[in-house]
């Protein structure tokens, strides 16, 4: 049966949650749980099936506290720290605010505007990236604030013969620095000198569980291509961004108050609202993430750390 096939085919189901798909490439909502309990082995076994399956999961009605969030995301691997760069709360260091006016979108009006400005993967600078991260929101805008989801396994799938053979060979250095142009404030600017983080990750990465290749290519973060010109980097790296946030790749998510997103880090990029900026509207969120692997090429080549540790568990 093609993939295609199997995604459209409602009959394929997991034993102990319910799953609804969202679209046919990326996103299903997963009900029957109760994120704030002890989840049974096979609750937590279909959870991560759907995961790979379907690249992010979402819950709705998760009215979760920050110990229920941690023991949640314990069933899946273990925990980083709140955020590598930026620091955590210090009663529970596994967490990370995702406010409104944080750091991050303090100058969001001075960045050029680009099709994929915002997109990312999670710390990709790190050597080895989150594997995955989950978020809850707890204050939600009544409208706006909606999350979007791509899906770099299905991006890469839909490259031409020639193109995949090309960027299956190539590398890129990722770094976590400020956008260009952009005055940041000197705490931020200090964040970033403590913890710089530069590492070398294949264009191509294969996933370690389910075998499929993805584009790894999320633009906040990857700054060039090893071995080309500037212009010759520049070039096709727009032609990669523009290509993996095609409408058809992409999930869209509403939130409410005590929804959830969880997605796997390693094969999605995601985009972060904007348009709650121009609003008065008030939207917090805590994220988790778990600790990664280093990724490996087509190539059987893994990624190189060229400055900054890995991020451990805590």
């Amino acid at each position: 049966m093609s993939t295609t096939a199997l995604r459209s085919d409602p009959s394929t189901s997991f034993d102990s949650i319910e799953v609804s798909p969202l679209s046919i490439y990326i996103g299903a909502e997963i009900g029957g749980v109760d994120l704030t309990q002890p989840l049974p082995e096979e609750q937590v076994r279909d959870i991560r099936a759907a995961l790979l399956k379907w690249r992010v999961v979402f819950f709705r009605d998760q009215h979760m506290n920050h110990a229920q969030h941690v023991a949640f995301a314990r069933n899946f691997g273990e925990l980083t720290p709140g955020h590598a760069v930026y620091g955590s709360d210090p009663d529970y260091p596994e967490i990370y605010s995702i406010a409104k006016n944080r750091t991050a979108n303090a100058h969001h009006d001075q960045v050029l505007q680009r099709p994929w400005t915002g997109w990312h993967t999670d710390i990709t600078a790190a050597i080895n990236p989150p594997m995955a991260s989950i978020l809850r929101g707890d204050v939600v805008p009544p409208y706006g604030g909606d999350t979007q989801f791509t899906s770099l396994i299905e991006a890469y799938n839909a490259l031409s013969a020639p193109m995949k053979k090309f960027v299956d060979e190539l590398r890129g250095i990722h770094r976590n620095r400020p956008q260009e142009h952009v005055v940041q404030s000197k705490e931020y600017a200090e964040k970033i000198t403590n913890r710089t983080l530069v590492s070398e990750h294949p264009i191509v990465r294969v996933h370690p569980e389910t075998g499929e290749r993805a584009l790894y290519v999320g633009p906040s973060h990857l700054k060039s291509i090893v071995g080309l010109t500037p212009a010759e980097s520049r070039g096709l790296l727009e032609i990669l961004w523009e290509h993996i946030i095609q409408p058809k790749f992409t999930v869209r998510f509403k939130w409410e108050p005590g929804s959830v997103a969880f997605w796997d880090n390693r094969s999605v990029c995601h985009l972060a609202p904007r348009d709650i900026l121009e609003s008065d509207f008030e939207r917090q969120s805590w994220r988790t993430t778990l600790v990664g692997d280093i990724p490996v090429g087509v190539d059987g080549r893994p990624s190189v750390s060229i400055e900054g540790d890995p991020i451990l568990a805590i």
